[in-house]
């Protein structure tokens, strides 16, 4: 019983628990549930994400702006865009052909009136100018002398001339007296006597010639050679004025205050006067302006051209400064219409310009009302009203917004179409997202995703 005993225990040792056996998968398990559980998580995730924009209408969206006002309040009765532009844009051109020695100005740097900014050679007129100085001085000797008369030296000298003339006008008379006598006697030929009587003759001639010039030259130079010096030395001296003149213009001056807008000419090129050719000759050496002489140019619809009037107030603002506004006041309106485009140009002058504004950029102007001495144009506008792109409209009456994703459509009543869209009264007013050109198929209510995002 003993030996039966021991086997027992031995084959209960051998024997398999399955209860501890049933335990260690519950970890397991549980691991696993875990992992299903995570993933499932991660699935629906991804299915809300991409079921945002699974599905949705992708399409073009324009921020509504909010109009802008007077600090006074006045009312806006007209919004128009265009660009800034200089009062004046001087092309500073050159006088004279020549080829730039010296360039003193860049690209934006700020200048004086009468500063230096480009230098041309200059040997070739230089030579002029001494050599037209020379004739010049040629000219006024002469006509120092004229008017200095007859020096003494030169009457003395006549004088004498005169008194030998006239000594051998006496020998040549005894001369011709005694050949005449022994003619007669027949003591001569007829030769000999017919020669004394030439040389007679001769030196009456010398001596009257000799006895006019003493009388000029103690009378002087005639008044009539004076002039005609006098008009000879002043032809010269214009003469040399031009060619100092031209000297002059080889150096470019700014001819006001202003910025330089572009540099049109390096050292080495040549500056033209007249015609740019082929060969790469400039016309003009920089564009400068006033910066602080700037305005906006329009291009305002007829249809709205009755809002605008000489000196009316405006507000501007640019694209690239949206916070900052600009006092403004119209200037300049067109005498004549563009017939192809049906708008008249209008100028807004800036009254404050900063460093900010610069020309070409674009530029918003907000028309206001008359408060004073004139009534407003339009009594209806009360308010500001916003400007939409007219491709927004549907059926010329709703627009679609975006809310939430979705496309909400909503009604809007319009006051008139303007060169920059069409004028809303009713229904926006400024900041809300609508949809530019909705498809045809778009329902309100409809998914939809900003294109590009």
């Amino acid at each position: 019983m003993a030996g039966d005993s021991g086997y027992k225990r031995e084959l209960d040792g051998l024997r398999i628990d399955r209860s501890k056996r049933a335990t260690p998968p519950a970890p397991r398990l549980s691991r696993l549930w875990i992992f299903v559980g995570v993933a499932v998580l991660v699935a629906v995730g991804a299915w809300r994400i991409a079921g945002s924009s699974f599905g949705a209408t992708e399409v073009a969206v324009h921020r509504v702006t909010i109009p802008r006002s007077s600090s006074a309040g006045s009312a806006i009765v007209l919004q128009a865009a265009g660009y800034v532009v200089p009062h004046y844009r001087i092309e500073v051109a050159s006088k004279v052909m020549g080829r730039v020695k010296w360039m003193g100005v860049e690209k934006g740097d700020k200048v004086v009136g009468g500063q230096e900014i480009v230098r041309l050679e200059d040997d070739e007129y230089r030579a002029r100018l001494i050599e037209s100085l020379g004739a010049l001085g040629s000219l006024k000797a002469r006509l120092a002398e004229l008017h200095a008369g007859s020096r003494p030296e030169e009457i003395q000298r006549a004088e004498a001339d005169l008194a030998e003339a006239d000594a051998q006008f006496r020998q040549a008379k005894i001369d011709f007296d005694r050949a005449k006598q022994l003619w007669a006697d027949g003591v001569i030929a007829e030769s000999e006597y017919d020669q004394s009587r030439y040389r007679l003759d001769a030196m009456v001639n010398r001596v009257a010639s000799l006895r006019k010039t003493l009388e000029l030259l103690r009378l002087g130079p005639r008044q009539e050679d004076i002039d005609s010096a006098a008009e000879e030395v002043r032809r010269a001296e214009g003469m040399v004025a031009y060619n100092q003149t031209i000297v002059d213009a080889t150096v470019i001056r700014a001819p006001v205050t202003g910025t330089v807008l572009e540099r049109n000419v390096e050292v080495g090129e040549l500056v033209t006067t007249g015609f740019v050719g082929e060969r790469g000759a400039k016309g003009y050496a920089v564009a400068m302006a006033d910066l602080n002489d700037i305005q906006v140019e329009l291009d305002i619809s007829q249809d709205d051209f009755s809002r605008v009037f000489m000196k009316q107030k405006a507000i501007v603002a640019t694209d690239a400064y949206r916070d900052r506004e600009y006092r403004g006041e119209v200037v300049e309106i067109s005498p004549e219409a563009d017939r192809q485009k049906a708008t008249v140009q209008v100028k807004v002058q800036i009254l404050e310009p900063d460093e900010l504004i610069r020309p070409e950029m674009n530029a918003n102007v907000s028309f206001l009302a008359a408060t004073e001495g004139r009534e407003s144009l339009d009594d209806r506008t009360t308010a500001p009203r916003v400007i939409i792109p007219s491709e927004a409209l549907i059926e010329g009456k709703s627009v679609f917004l975006i809310v939430d994703g979705k496309a909400v459509m909503r009604p809007v009543r319009i006051v008139r179409s303007t060169t920059d869209g069409v004028e809303i009264e009713e229904g926006l007013a400024g900041g809300e997202d609508i949809i530019l050109a909705p498809p045809e198929d778009l329902k309100d209510g409809d998914r939809v995703t900003r294109e590009g995002s």
